[in-house]
């Protein structure tokens, strides 16, 4: 489906388990890729999903079926409920990332939700999903995916920082891109901010509150994975094994918690961004509104921090997920092995149209 403009709407659930972002894109090939975000929405889950997608990586594979088989249907209803509030009518494609139910590259496996075929037939759209699976049977990480979308629709920026449920970041250098998860972020905050009856922390305000206990600073600036050079990414499962039980271990007040993960996180993130002098960095996902967490980022480094949009700032993982599927649609690369460790640079996912049960 080679041509030069294409409307899509990306879907993108993220590890923080906000809520299943859409966004209705247009995008334009010239000389260059240009992108125009139409209208686009989170849907928060209902408490019963949110229970459900947080107990994930405690299933076994067949319990993880029924739920991809029921989670499907669900993802389903959200996507036409946002095509008929939007009255949209002229789409190329869905293109949906899932949400992650396990990820262990190391063991070649990886999983998202929400990516059976029958998703086409239940939205009357052709569908291109799963995008990591081939990278991580290619000996990737099956992580990040943004880059491509990074170097094409984000090249004025010498990094691209998401601060989503994972800090993950991407860069050209030497004419390759590079990107990789930096460490755990809202994954860790919301999880704590909840015993206090929030689903968030607002502006960082909790953490601010809270006071730094130094000796849980260093032990998780100790953790091995920050020796690690990429390509690297992290999972739910890695946060639970290594970062929970760490914090807990230390029976603080929820907001010494909040304070000392936050400054963490911003030192974290600052030695990398610190590699490059003077450079821009575009800072997306919903740790940019953690005012706390995005100073603290700022102490530490020199660097321009540029602040988007907030349109951008919440729907860019929709957006480029959009973009991945039209890649995938022109059977262009999507999926770069300089980010991911895969064998090959190569056009990752799946492609279900109307009547795919139809025909297999």
């Amino acid at each position: 489906m080679i041509k030069e403009v294409y409307n899509v709407i990306g879907v993108m659930s993220g590890t923080s388990l906000d809520g299943i972002d859409l966004a209705l894109i247009s995008f334009k090939k010239e000389t260059n890729w240009s992108f125009k975000i139409i209208t686009a929405q989170t849907v928060s889950y209902p408490e019963h999903w949110f229970k459900k997608l947080k107990s994930l990586t405690s299933l076994e594979r067949s319990e993880l079926a029924n739920i991809d088989e029921e989670y499907t249907s669900y993802l389903a209803t959200v996507i036409n409920q946002f095509i008929k509030q939007n009255s949209i009518t002229d789409i190329d494609a869905v293109c949906s990332h899932g949400h992650t139910a396990l990820h262990q590259p190391g063991f070649g496996f990886t999983l998202q939700i929400g990516n059976l075929p029958k998703l086409s037939s239940l939205i009357d759209q052709l569908v291109v999903c799963d995008f990591r699976v081939q990278d991580v049977d290619l000996g990737g990480q099956g992580a990040p995916l943004v880059p491509i979308g990074d170097r094409l629709l984000f090249k004025d920026y010498d990094w691209c920082l998401n601060l989503g449920g994972f800090a993950n970041i991407s860069s050209e250098i030497k004419n390759e891109s590079v990107a990789f998860d930096i460490c755990p972020v809202n994954i860790v905050l919301n999880k704590y901010v909840e015993s206090l009856g929030f689903q968030y922390d607002d502006a960082g305000e909790l953490a601010r509150n809270g006071k730094l206990n130094n000796t849980l600073f260093d032990d998780l600036n100790a953790l091995s994975f920050y020796k690690e050079t990429p390509p690297k990414s992290l999972g739910l499962e890695w946060v639970e094994q290594q970062i929970i039980p760490l914090i807990n271990s230390f029976e603080l007040h929820t907001k010494d918690i909040l304070h000392t993960y936050v400054k963490h996180a911003a030192f974290q993130i600052a030695k990398v961004v610190n590699q490059t002098n003077e450079a821009s960095i575009l800072v997306t996902g919903g740790g940019a509104f953690n005012t706390f967490l995005m100073e603290e980022i700022t102490k530490l480094t020199s660097n321009k921090i540029v602040i988007p949009s907030s349109e951008i700032i919440e729907f860019k993982e929709a957006l480029i997920f959009g973009f991945l599927g039209v890649l995938k649609l022109r059977e262009e690369i999507n999926c770069l092995k300089s980010v991911t460790g895969a064998s090959q640079n190569h056009s990752s996912g799946k492609v279900y149209p109307v009547n795919y049960l139809d025909t297999v």
